[in-house]
């Protein structure tokens, strides 16, 4: 899907990678960078510095040319994006269309009538296949996905997804797995277009999009969700049957998605917030920073410092010339024709 469909779409709609310098071979660094540290102290750039016989500014500009260079390119950003919008559109519709006519959507108590002698239907079982899938190809490519601040959280996500899933399916807990599954998609459908017209640089397309997601997200994760199954787990099933493993085991993975939605709803909360005190939508958090852009502007600021040449444009900025000891241009006066007149 990335390579024939995402990648020529990225192409079409004007998503351009970003030219990165490169760092220059250097056999010493780069084996320090693969063993040792990708972001040495001042104490190791000096000592590397005197190893390769080179400024210490230099040793730190290769560093940060080299992590750039593994960052992952603006239209791999995009593919991803792509293509799991794709499926979660396509998960949540099949979710809906499963669902729809089944009354444990509409009255949750429904979930427990019967149980366990609840038969499993094809298409919940197509249904279960389907987001079970997606999760265990999300952790076998998570060495190559693009990696985030998060990822630690993701990998707890994935984990206790699965687990949820894998579980819910043997205690034939069918009818909450497909509650949980349907509730996740409905936010997710949002997120991923929302990225994908923040790289083709719809700024304004985008943030609304943003304000979409932030509130079907808290609405969903931390209102529908607690409501529609912690409640229904916790409390409803204990009408039917008395607590056993499966009840501890499958509440506990359901608390454990709980605190992920809660730290994930800060991050967005803040998001939100900066964006309605400044008018502009903050870069997401989960996001590494590019820091060559910023690093480079502060390099060549202070090399200009250096050389004497912000000075000298800051004077000539209030209007002062000091070559030939000339007086200050706000001294003279102007004539309707144009001509100054000296005073």
């Amino acid at each position: 899907f990335c390579r024939a469909i995402a990648l020529p779409l990225s192409s079409k709609l004007g998503v351009r990678d970003k030219q990165r310098p490169k760092a220059q071979p250097n056999p010493m660094l780069e084996t320090f960078y693969s063993t040792r540290c990708k972001n040495p102290e001042e104490g190791e750039l000096i000592s590397l510095a005197k190893q390769c016989d080179l400024p210490v500014r230099k040793v730190e500009r290769w560093f940060r040319h080299r992590r750039s260079t593994d960052r992952p390119s603006l239209s791999k950003k995009f593919c991803e994006a792509c293509w799991r919008f794709t499926f979660y559109i396509t998960s949540f519709f099949t979710g809906l269309a499963v669902l729809y006519d089944k009354p444990w959507l509409w009255d949750h108590r429904e979930c427990w009538t019967g149980y366990p002698q609840q038969p499993l239907q094809p298409s919940l079982f197509w249904y279960y296949l389907l987001e079970l899938s997606f999760y265990w190809s999300l952790v076998f490519t998570l060495p190559f996905d693009v990696k985030r601040k998060d990822f630690k959280e993701q990998i707890v996500h994935h984990a206790a997804t699965i687990f949820l899933i894998s579980f819910s399916y043997c205690a034939n807990y069918i009818r909450i797995g497909t509650l949980v599954m349907v509730i996740h998609d409905a936010s997710d459908c949002f997120l991923e277009p929302t990225k994908i017209f923040n790289y083709m640089k719809w700024k304004k397309t985008c943030d609304s999009l943003f304000m979409i997601f932030s509130a079907v997200f808290l609405i969903s994760r931390l209102v529908i969700f607690p409501y529609t199954v912690l409640y229904n787990t916790y409390y409803y099933s204990m009408e039917i049957f008395q607590p056993f493993f499966g009840y501890y085991f499958v509440n506990a993975l359901l608390i454990i998605l709980q605190l992920l939605h809660i730290f994930w709803s800060c991050l967005i909360i803040h998001m939100v917030y900066k964006f309605i005190l400044q008018g502009t939508m903050e870069k997401d958090m989960r996001s590494d920073t590019e820091e060559s852009d910023k690093d480079e502007e502060r390099e060549k600021i202070r090399e200009k410092e250096k050389n004497g040449i912000t000075y000298f444009s800051n004077v000539t900025s209030n209007n002062y010339i000091q070559r030939n000891g000339s007086e200050p241009l706000n001294n003279r006066t102007h004539l309707t024709n144009g001509h100054v007149k000296e005073r």
